[in-house]
């Protein structure tokens, strides 16, 4: 019986308009405790690792935002042996200097969520709080910003981004409050994803590929339109695979991390 705690040390949420990443897989559904995941996992290699693949919509994209079981797909990853999950997502622009095109690694959310998301595996008995203070690994942040700046990308080192509920867009009042916050990107579904992995003593990586400004910034340019978005992220979509195929053969595998320590650094 094949071990299924053994399929993959590297997992990646396809995110809209990235449905697949890897050839010559092998698929296979993980049972959870907390439901159906996304879609089957598909497992591959990349440069010698074991990499993990689920579109977090769906393959068809048939899941909003805020009906994505994040903690199923979270589970599941750790469950087939992922230590680091890469999360590739379409988002907008909250500032004119973040263009369509450009690629920013998030250190930073702000969750804007409804809370119709269920956010912690840590119910109880166990009291367990996980800080989110540095909510994306530093490690794998400047391994992917190596990457990058070796294929020559437009990127953007840092940033934080506001995580909305969806799947409306924003309104352009809300638009321009997030814009004077001086936040960069706007997404729908970063939270709780990223968080869900830390809990798991997984890496989270965030990489926002930026497809439109926000609600027009405030009558600056047009607002957004799911189609504009879907047009810039498949110009760039070989952009990302090139990254991704970088960033995972510079990932060192042996490299010690706290985010693999996170849950006994957060019990009394």
């Amino acid at each position: 019986m094949e071990d299924l705690k053994n399929l993959a040390t590297i997992g990646i949420f396809g995110g809209s308009g990235f449905y697949k990443f890897l050839d010559n897989i092998k698929e296979y559904t993980i049972e959870t405790p907390y439901g159906l995941t996304s879609d089957s996992i598909a497992i591959g290699s990349v440069a010698g690792k074991k990499v993990a693949f689920m579109p977090r919509h769906g393959r068809n994209h048939h899941l909003v935002p805020h009906k994505v079981n994040y903690r199923a797909n979270v589970w599941a990853m750790k469950e087939i042996g992922c230590k680091r999950v890469i999360s590739p997502c379409a988002a907008g622009s909250l500032q004119k200097h973040v263009k369509p095109g450009d690629i920013v690694f998030c250190d930073q959310f702000v969750d804007w969520t409804k809370g119709k998301r269920e956010d912690t595996f840590f119910e109880g008995p166990i009291v367990t709080h996980v800080s989110a203070a540095e909510p994306y690994c530093p490690y794998m942040r400047q391994v992917a910003i190596e990457s990058a700046k070796k294929l020559n990308l437009s990127i953007h080192e840092n940033g934080t981004v506001v995580v909305i509920n969806g799947p409306r867009f924003s309104t352009k009042a809300e638009s321009k409050f997030f814009t004077s916050q001086g936040w960069e990107v706007i997404n729908m579904t970063q939270y709780p994803e990223a968080y869900l992995v830390k809990e798991m003593d997984m890496c989270p990586l965030n990489i926002s590929l930026i497809t439109d400004y926000d609600a027009g910034l405030v009558g600056d340019c047009e607002p957004v339109s799911h189609g504009a978005v879907m047009e810039v992220f498949k110009n760039n979509i070989s952009n990302l695979q090139q990254l991704l195929y970088e960033l995972i053969a510079n990932i060192d595998e042996n490299k010690a991390c706290k985010c693999h320590t996170t849950k006994q650094d957060s019990r009394f």
